[in-house]
């Protein structure tokens, strides 16, 4: 199974555990887990770092499988696992499971597809830094039960080889790639993300030793493995530069039935021409919106500019210092959460949202603003965390670029909502909270679906925001949907990343950071991914409207949110097939 799939459903299977249920979940449900154990075992056997992220007991101290063999012994697994599903469908009769068991074969051949593609198409390449720095950081935080933290440090000498029975994971990783480094027929990695990766790996050694530092690992022990990982993963890096950048690609595009999965995976299932023209049409309706509001805003800011470009500008030299971010933010959380109870527009639960900065290790790994899940079994009252980025770690170490988009204070509103309150961290609560399957807050997921909520919170916040809160929330609405015609015309050739970096920084008004960020996610980070933002706000959108028409004036804006977010990560088709024959009737009734 790729690092990929792996690190996304492990984010996305933690989220869905924040805090214990508040009510008993229906019987089908625990008959449905089980059914779900089935593929989680799997997941669990070729990623231990994966299973005790969610709080799976006894992986602590495991490593990654990267041992030859690995794609097809975790292929055979799956392949196993589906049948099994398979063969329960067919004797089970109960609705809900049945479909969670679909949902649940659908899953598997999606992971089935990816690794055949993946063999078939690319050269195995992994970053073992970022490998490694995962599964320290998951073990290594505040909210992780103390008693765990020690594994951290097993964990690290298996990786480093100095426990019995564990081989370097670099050396493992290394042979990986060798053995297949004769096929000429396979694509390297993209040489701009080699470097990337390459320019990563002191940051993460360094966010490790600060790790072990702060939970006190760093005895003698802690030390000689901590030197041992700088060691080897030199010497790996050393490897990569003379024998895996020769062979990088100097085109990032994927063989175009890879970038169609990855599509599929997302959650998209429209034509990317079809996306293209969608989202050209309301980047261009989304520019027209914010130079009607930039007089408004001038005036209110006391701005001197007119055009939207330049109030945008203006408004980012209201920078917060390091100091200050995170109470602003919670400020401002303050007056979303008043707004969400006053228009009655979700139901909030009674504990506080959490919040911090990333660290340089974290910002390497994931650049963008983010939640930090909890984790899912054995959960004792974890909660996820808001994390806000300050900067792009750039491949040629370079200081200075900066981001300025999530650090002025009229972002604060719709970050907020977006990542917080009423956007992610409320929805991954209430999939627990409500008693949502296993299959439908996993294994159902796609990015439209989760991406959609957090963009859908947006707008329902952006009437009640000030002027300068509503214009950052319109410029990121704007960023979405250039990502939704930029992702696919880079992937498909239409456009070159230098002129896809210029409209970002140009017409979107993002900084020279974070438009580096995003055309690295469009071209290695993620190539498809970005589109689901736009799709997804774009079906809820039209699912709210037709929902509206089929009510009328027996609409219930909280009923219907709270509907929404208690369905867990349902692919849209599903979740309207699900407001229809549950919500609306039952509304019908009221």
């Amino acid at each position: 199974m790729s690092r990929r799939i792996v690190l996304a459903l492990a984010a996305l299977l933690a989220t869905t555990g924040s805090l214990h249920a508040q009510t008993a979940p229906p019987a089908w449900i625990a008959r449905s887990n089980a059914d779900s154990q089935i593929l989680l075992d799997q997941i669990a056997r070729f990623s231990p770092e994966f299973a005790s992220q969610v709080g799976v007991s006894g992986y602590d101290d495991k490593v990654a499988d990267l041992r030859p063999g690995v794609d097809q012994r975790s292929r055979a697994a799956l392949v196993a696992a589906k049948a099994k599903l398979q063969t329960l469908l067919a004797a089970e009769r109960d609705a809900n499971v049945r479909q969670d068991l679909q949902i649940l074969i659908k899953a598997t051949a999606g992971q089935i597809e990816g690794i055949d593609l993946n063999r078939k198409y690319l050269l195995p390449y992994t970053d073992v830094g970022e490998l490694v720095f995962s599964g320290e950081f998951s073990l290594l935080k505040d909210d992780v039960a103390a008693a765990r933290r020690p594994s951290a440090l097993k964990r690290l000498q298996c990786y480093v080889g100095k426990a019995p029975g564990c081989t370097p994971i670099a050396e493992q990783a290394k042979a990986q790639t060798l053995a297949r480094l004769g096929d000429k027929a396979l694509l390297g990695p993209y040489k701009g993300e080699v470097e990337q990766k390459l320019a990563n790996t002191p940051r993460y050694v360094e966010g490790i030793r600060q790790l072990f530092a702060k939970y006190k690992l760093d005895d003698a022990q802690g030390k000689a493995a901590l030197d041992a990982l700088d060691a080897q993963l030199q010497a790996y890096d050393g490897w990569v530069r003379r024998t895996v950048l020769p062979r990088a690609r100097a085109d990032f595009r994927l063989p175009e039935p890879l970038y169609a999965y990855n599509l599929r995976q997302v959650g998209i299932d429209i034509p990317p021409q079809q996306l293209m023209e969608q989202a050209q049409l309301e980047f261009v309706e989304l520019q027209g919106m914010m130079q009607v509001l930039a007089p408004v805003v001038a005036k209110a800011e006391g701005i001197d500019a007119t055009d939207y470009r330049d109030v945008l500008k203006a408004l980012k030299k209201q920078q917060l210092g390091r100091d200050q971010v995170e109470p602003w933010y919670h400020q401002v959380l303050g007056h979303i959460e008043d707004i969400i109870r006053r228009e009655r527009i979700v139901t909030l639960p009674q504990r506080k949202m959490q919040m911090r900065l990333a660290s340089d290790a974290e910002a390497a790994q994931v650049p963008a603003p983010h939640m930090d899940p909890p984790p899912f079994i054995n959960n004792h009252g974890e909660q996820g965390t808001f994390v806000l980025t300050m900067g792009n770690p750039s491949s040629d170490g370079s200081q200075s670029k900066a981001y300025d988009d999530f650090t002025y204070k009229a972002a604060a509103w719709t970050l907020t909502a977006h990542e917080g309150r009423p956007g992610h961290e409320l929805q991954f609560a209430a999939m627990v909270e409500r008693g949502v399957s296993l299959a439908r807050s996993l294994f159902a997921f796609n990015s439209v679906n989760v991406e959609g909520w957090a963009l859908y919170a947006e707008s329902e916040m952006l009437p009640y925001e000030p002027p300068a809160g509503q214009f950052a929330a319109l410029q990121a609405r704007l960023q979405r949907a250039a990502r939704a015609y930029l992702d696919p015309m880079l992937n498909l050739g239409q456009i070159t990343p230098e002129r896809a970096k210029q409209v970002l920084m140009h017409e979107v008004g993002l900084s020279d950071a974070l438009a580096t960020q995003e055309i690295n996610r469009y071209t290695y980070d993620s190539p498809g991914q970005a589109t689901a933002y736009f799709y997804g706000y774009l079906r809820l959108q039209q699912l709210r409207l037709q929902t509206e028409l089929a009510l009328g004036p027996k609409f219930d804006r909280l009923a219907f949110n709270d509907f929404v977010i208690g369905q867990g990560l349902l692919p849209p088709e599903q979740l309207a097939e699900a407001v229809r024959t549950q919500f609306v009737p039952a509304q019908r009734k009221r």
